[in-house]
């Protein structure tokens, strides 16, 4: 069986020229005593916006990692699919992420409900989870509440994994669902009958990605209460590694950080959790790169600068458009972007610096950072363009996606010593 090491990244790279430097990071963490699996990214989304393929994202892994003499493993991630996208890349995939957001809230069929129902009464009352103080409490009523919202979603998943399988065969790929992208949490005794319902369906799947209270907006810091997250995140861990002896889940099961990128203040929390439990992560990292490069254009100046200049202008021109199908990880407060004219006069330096995400620089703008994060489509509307000034200035575009990913990512989430 394919395993999935114990801390992984996703690494989304939508325009497939820094796969170097995001492995340089991972290669930098392993001399510093971390081994963390690369895994590189790329949602359906994003291949119709840019015009590439799932195949494409291969390609780069392959070439990257032979390139370097990198021996380790390394996968490639179908990203956020479902039953409508999933055959376009099975071929090229061996890392899997289920996405059952969209199945959330749909009712399963009576006889599936009472099927799952039977085989939970034993649960009813309290559940005794070790690590947790207090037992968790559930009723009869409760348990068929959480079938109702989640059973046909894990149903769904089943029908995902099993038309992968077909093909990939058992033990060929890594299995992950993800259920972060819709407007509640879980709580974890949603978490563990969910788990069940997984396990029902016969997907080992390794990751996990939940939703926690708080926004995880794209490439800017969590937005909640720390504690809370902590006190959640901590609670999981536990009914994960409950649920892997209590359904024989896999014994490498973990949990997943979707929109993981950037999430500064939680880093030291999830670390100092994992390391206390003797848990792995996978964080995701998508869209953060993209940022990079457009730091580093600004930073080259000249032609460059003026190239993303004009980008951000007609972002802001498109804004609505771009923003509409990342509404729910997203908050832009419209007063607070820079207007074309503003910015028009501004030095690499100032452009650079409002989107690099150093909180306590004056320069810092979450909500430009935010608005370029969704516009990628708009480099995509000037590919040759883009990628004449990707190749020209590759060295200094290098340097930002490595400073973000081992930086501001690796050594905060693992506290290591720059």
């Amino acid at each position: 069986m394919i395993t999935l090491g114990k801390y992984s990244f996703g690494l989304g790279d939508r325009f497939g020229h820094q796969g170097h430097a995001q492995l340089m990071a991972i290669m930098a963490a392993a001399k510093k005593g971390v081994e963390i699996t690369p895994v590189w990214n790329k949602s359906n989304r994003e291949h119709i916006i840019i015009g590439t393929q799932p195949y494409d994202v291969r390609i780069e892994a392959d070439s990257v990692t032979t390139e370097a003499g990198f021996r380790k493993p390394y996968f490639v991630d179908a990203d956020h699919i479902n039953l409508d996208t999933v055959d376009r890349f099975i071929d090229s995939s061996d890392f899997f992420t289920i996405d059952v957001a969209s199945y959330i809230g749909k009712r399963a069929d009576d006889v599936e409900i009472e099927q799952f129902l039977s085989g939970t009464s034993g649960y009813a009352g309290k559940i005794h989870i070790p690590g947790i103080d207090d037992a968790v409490k559930i009723s009869v009523s409760g348990i068929g509440d959480i079938a109702e919202k989640y059973l046909f979603a894990a149903i769904k998943a089943g029908e995902i994994y099993k038309k992968i399988e077909k093909v990939k065969g058992a033990g060929n790929f890594v299995a992950e669902v993800s259920m972060d992208e819709v407007p509640s949490p879980q709580t974890p005794v949603e978490l563990f009958f969910i788990l069940k319902m997984l396990a029902g369906r016969k997907i080992p799947l390794q990751t996990i990605a939940p939703k926690f209270s708080g926004r995880f907006n794209k490439g800017v810091d969590y937005a909640g209460d720390p504690l809370q997250f902590a006190n959640e995140f901590e609670k999981d861990l536990l009914v994960i590694d409950f649920a892997v002896k209590e359904f024989g889940l896999p014994g490498n099961l973990k949990m997943s950080i979707h929109s993981g990128s950037d999430k500064f203040t939680l880093y030291p929390i999830i670390g100092a959790l994992i390391a206390k439990h003797d848990k792995g992560i996978h964080l995701k990292t998508a869209g953060t790169t993209w940022l990079e490069e457009v730091i580093g254009l600004a930073t080259a100046g000249g032609e460059a600068l003026g190239f993303v200049k004009e980008l951000y202008m007609k972002a802001l021109e498109k804004r609505e458009e771009l923003c509409a199908p990342y509404a729910d990880v997203i908050g832009i407060d419209h007063s607070r972007l820079p207007s074309g004219e503003e910015v028009s006069g501004w030095n690499s330096s100032k452009f650079a610096g409002s989107l690099r995400h150093i909180q306590e620089s004056p320069d810092y703008n979450s909500d430009m950072r935010q608005l370029i994060h969704v516009g990628y489509k708009l480099a995509a509307d000037r590919m040759d363009e883009y990628f004449r000034l990707l190749d020209a200035h590759k060295d200094v575009v290098a340097d930002c996606v490595f400073e973000n990913i081992y930086h501001r990512h690796i050594c905060r989430l693992f506290n290591l010593n720059i």
